[in-house]
């Protein structure tokens, strides 16, 4: 017997920051916290819909932030 799955249509994600002009900034502690999980992770460019661009610059505003301790590295304990 074969099982038929079926594919879902998704949208394609779009990029926020090419289609709003928004320049990350690591000390915009607010639009960060957006991409980052409630365990601290920094989320994944396939459920954020980033550019590749875009998701190395936030990682590294991320990594920034957290070592001047405008956001923790983990929000929950």
């Amino acid at each position: 017997m074969a099982v038929v799955t079926r594919k879902r249509f998704q949208k394609k994600k779009v990029c926020r920051f090419c289609v709003d002009k928004i320049d990350i900034d690591y000390k915009d502690a607010k639009l960060l916290r957006q991409f980052i999980t409630e365990r601290g992770k920094i989320m994944p460019r396939r459920l954020t819909g980033t550019c590749a661009k875009h998701q190395r610059a936030l990682a590294t505003a991320v990594k920034t932030a957290r070592i001047i301790a405008l956001i923790p590295f983990t929000l929950n304990k």
